[in-house]
């Protein structure tokens, strides 16, 4: 895995994984960027679904390569031009672009960064939730 963000410091990172956002737990990061920040694709594979959701805004869905993981970018300002459903990206694409969208906070925007295990059936919207920020640290101390 890469950073979805170029020269993401690790200051930049807090593990919110646990918290709890409206209700439930949050089972993802938010990365604080400034709104049109490019986000990269943080592994190569296949864009699965983009979507416009109340709660994530633009959003995107990425399988990894062998469909064992998605990853989840979501608040998006807008997606990179071209960008489509069906389409296979490599590790460091630029994907997105940082925003506020959904019900994310107008004033800060953020990248809403999440991975889930999906199941044999590939429903991501049924995956299991993993903690991204040990993978993210990892990653980003591997960037240096």
């Amino acid at each position: 895995m890469a950073p979805p963000i170029t020269g993401l410091a690790l200051a930049s990172l807090q593990d919110t994984f646990e918290e709890i956002h409206s209700g439930h737990p949050h089972n993802a990061i938010d990365i604080l960027e400034p709104r049109g920040t490019p986000v990269h694709a943080a592994v190569s594979g296949t864009v699965h679904k983009l979507f416009l959701s109340k709660p994530g805004g633009n959003t995107i869905y990425q399988f990894d390569e062998v469909g064992q993981y998605c990853y989840y970018y979501a608040h998006l300002d807008r997606y990179m031009k071209g960008l489509r459903e069906g389409m296979r990206v490599e590790r460091g694409d630029v994907i997105g672009f940082v925003g506020s969208t959904g019900n994310a906070d107008p004033g800060t925007p953020h990248l809403h960064f999440a991975i889930f295990e999906l199941s044999p059936d590939k429903l991501w919207w049924k995956g299991k939730a993993v903690n991204p920020y040990p993978g993210l640290v990892a990653a980003v101390k591997r960037a240096r």
